[in-house]
Parts: C-alpha cells; structure tokens; sequence
C-alpha cells in the first residue's frame, strides 16, 4: 500500500515539475500540433504554456500552406523565439530552428558539391539572394545563368537549383551558383538528346534567339537551326515575322551531325502540300486576291495561297505601258488578279492585273455598240401604185 502511496506522490510530483517548468528564449523544443489555423499552428508543449507557430515562423518558402508542413497530432520540434508571462503563450519559430540546422547541411552540401533547392528572395545590381534552409545565400550575377541584359528580378520569387561555392559561418556569408546547375543539367539532357536523335523525331522547343536567316531553338539541351526557308511556307524576309524569343514551337529534325553537332530543325507542316490547296482551290479564269512577294524588272511574284507563288508579268500590269513593276505595285501590296495559266507539270502560274481591267471595258463596250445599232426600219407595204386612167 505504502508503494502505490509512493508512485501517486511521484507521479504527482511530477506532474507539478512540469507545470511549473519555463522556457527560455532560444531553446529547443519538441511539442505535439493541436490545431492548424490561416494564420498559425497552435503546439501543446506539456507545460502551463500553450505555443504556437505564426504562419511567417513555419517555413522560408513563401508559397507554402501550412497543412503541407504539419498535420494535428504530428510532433514538430521548435526553437523558441519568445516566452510570455503576460500572455501566458511561448512564440515558437520552425523556420529558425531549420536555420540551426541548415548551416550543418550548408556546410555539408559545400563538400560534397550537393545540389540545393531555395527561393530567389532579394535582387540587387550585384544578383540575388536566396533563401536556403533558412540561409541567406548570394548568387553573383554572373552565377545566375541569366543572359547580360536580362534584369535579376527576373527571377524574384522563384525556386532555383543552386550548388554551395563558398561558406563562412563565422561572417554568415554563403556564396553560390545557379549556372553550374542548370549547365550541369543541359550537358545532361543533350547527351540524351544525341543519343536519341534521329531523323523526322519531333520535338517541344524553345526559341532562343533570331539571326537573319533563321532561328535558334532549344530542344531540350541541344539547340537546332530552323532556317528561314523552313519557319512557313508564306515567304518572309525576317524570322521575326514568324516567331520571337521565347516561344515555345514544335519542330521536327531534317537532319543531324552528330559529329559536327549541328541540328537542322524544320516547322513547316509538310503533311498539306500547298500545291495540292492551291489546284484544289482555284482554277483557270478565277479571280484571286494576293500579295505581291518580290519584284523583278520583268514583273513581279505574287503569293496567291501559302507557299505557292504565280507571276504577275510587266505586260499584265495595267491596261497601259508600263516602265517598271514598281511604278504599280510594291512589295506587300495585296492586289486581285486573274489567274490566267496553271502549267501542272512544271507549277507555274500566270497571273494578269490587267485582264480584270479589260473586262469592264470591254463589257461597256459591247454594250454601246448595242445602244449604238440603228433600229430595223419597218418593211413597205407592197402596194402597186394604182394604174392612170
């Protein structure tokens, strides 16, 4: 009897110990998550404190939801950031206690060359800050793999892979690098890509820049060359009138050298053949609006449907004579025409401005000489003149 006497008062003894034990500022704490709200997360410590989490206090990512860190019933350990007896609540901090923890993994992730995941926080002239376990890590500029002119807010707000180059926790500096991933990854993938590659393979790309005779575009580590000739079937002078940096375009490979490591990428959909929309569409003696693509000093071409092109000879640009094609039309110009030949075997097509002027004319002109014809005079009687008596 005497030891159940004993155990109570232990247990009791106990029980008081807790309820009296207090916290400092800057402990470690384990408790057990009772409630999760917008705002907060509310930890029983086992002390006469409750303590709770403010949202700001749970994790460095910004975009996190608090029910995808913790559950109610979880154990989280905390640092503690503030006890108070006025309020009887004790301010706790995760995010400060993976702060602690996070210098060990730095300094881990600096030997072994680990690749790290953060949120890009701050921006200056210099590069940016990211956030990283609950460390400030700096990102030179010229480590951020963004291109000379690109701003560094650019990349506010965004979660980037980056490698640990320099650590000194004595100064709470931490140095790293964005590029050495991101080029580390693209050797990765294009190894993949020329084992891969062969061709006719169709590829999701990036365009990531623009000459005048065509556009580059990343296919996925590899960038290919899609040539002017090879962006539409409409002819262009420039391949900004097609794409711009930045689009994402589906392309295909014409060809491959491996050992040169060039891409020849296509976008052209060879699977309608504008020849075959053309002869389907129009034939002798239909009028047809269309672009006048280039001029020459014997008439001009003009795009009738998309990849198709019919001349406009010099003879056929107006009812009267004409010096030069350029005294007509310019380059762009959007004219109707007559299309007056189709020659199937060799895919030429003449085309006539003037057969659409003479038309009218010569409408108006059958049509005067109708006004113009005397009417049918009314035949005689045939009378006999009488006989004189």
């Amino acid at each position: 009897m005497s030891d159940e006497i004993m155990e109570i008062e232990q247990s009791f003894a106990e029980l008081l110990e807790a309820s009296i034990k207090t916290l400092n500022t800057g402990d470690k704490v384990t408790g057990t998550v009772v409630d999760i709200t917008p705002t907060e997360i509310q930890v029983e410590l086992g002390i006469k404190y409750p303590g709770y989490i403010p949202l700001s206090e749970l994790s460095d990512d910004p975009t996190v939801k608090p029910e995808d860190v913790v559950k109610v019933g979880d154990e989280i350990e905390t640092y503690v950031m503030l006890v108070s007896d006025r309020d009887c609540l004790v301010k706790l901090s995760k995010k400060r206690l993976d702060m602690v923890k996070g210098w060990e993994e730095i300094e881990s992730a600096r030997e072994n060359e680990t690749v790290m995941e953060g949120f890009v926080t701050e921006d200056n002239k210099g590069g940016v800050v990211v956030s990283v376990k609950g460390i400030r890590v700096f990102v030179p500029a010229s480590q951020t793999g963004l291109p000379r002119e690109t701003p560094m807010s650019e990349l506010l707000k965004k979660k980037v892979r980056l490698v640990v180059t320099e650590v000194n926790r004595a100064r709470r500096r931490v140095v790293g690098s964005i590029s050495r991933v991101t080029r580390a990854e693209r050797a990765a993938a294009a190894e993949k890509v020329w084992a891969e590659i062969e061709d006719g393979k169709r590829y999701t790309g990036t365009v990531k820049s623009l000459t005048s005779y065509g556009a580059f575009v990343d296919i996925g580590g590899v960038d290919g060359m899609v040539h002017i000739s090879e962006l539409s079937w409409s002819r262009i002078k420039h391949p900004s009138e097609v794409v711009k940096v930045g689009d994402t375009v589906e392309v295909y490979v014409i060809s491959a050298d491996k050992e040169k490591k060039k891409i020849s990428l296509g976008m052209k959909d060879h699977s309608q053949d504008p020849w075959s929309v053309f002869t389907s569409t129009y034939q002798v003696g239909d009028t047809a609006n269309v672009r006048i693509v280039k001029l020459m000093t014997f008439g001009a071409f003009a795009e009738v449907v998309p990849g198709v092109d019919g001349l406009i000879h010099i003879s056929q640009m107006a009812d009267h004579r004409v010096e030069k094609p350029g005294d007509v039309v310019s380059e762009g110009d959007k004219v109707d025409v007559k299309i007056t030949d189709i020659d199937m075997e060799n895919k030429k097509i003449s085309l006539s401005i003037r057969a659409l002027l003479e038309a009218p004319i010569q409408a108006e002109s059958e049509e005067e000489e109708e006004e113009a014809e005397p009417e049918a005079e009314p035949e005689a009687a045939s009378e006999e003149p009488a006989e004189q008596e």
